[in-house]
């Protein structure tokens, strides 16, 4: 896609619509702990954009996960969509919450030291302890 490719998605009811503009900086599985009980599941696949080209329409709630990330979420239907690092001017969007997940296909794996015991990572992707380089 070109540099003024535009990503769609939004949550499971339709109150919360977003555009990603451009290419993600990375697509990335994260196995941390605070993705998995913020997405309430073994992990969490997001696309990083800068947040200069992510919009968000309709009304969001957001809670932090930790001091430098929010997570952001409908507040009518409960979709976890972004996790949100203002100090770093990045917005990491969940690609299941995108239009077309299958255009966005993650590229590695991180934080694999906590994953949940009982999944299988055989996908072929590079795997990293910590966060990936």
């Amino acid at each position: 896609m070109s540099e003024q490719s535009i990503r769609a998605g939004g949550c499971l009811c339709g109150a919360v619509r977003f555009e990603a503009r451009g290419e993600p900086t990375n697509v990335r599985y994260c196995h941390c702990r605070l993705c998995q009980k913020a997405m309430g599941s073994p992990f969490f696949a997001r696309a990083l954009f800068p947040i200069d080209q992510v919009s968000v329409s309709g009304e969001t709630a957001r809670y932090p996960s930790s001091e430098l990330l929010w997570r952001v979420f409908c507040p009518r239907c409960g979709t976890r969509l972004f996790a949100e690092r203002p100090s770093a001017q990045r917005m990491g969007i969940a690609v299941a919450a995108f239009d077309e997940p299958d255009a966005l296909p993650p590229q590695c794996h991180m934080m694999v030291a906590y994953k949940v015991a009982w999944t299988c990572l055989d996908d072929g992707l590079p795997q990293f302890a910590e966060l990936a380089p």
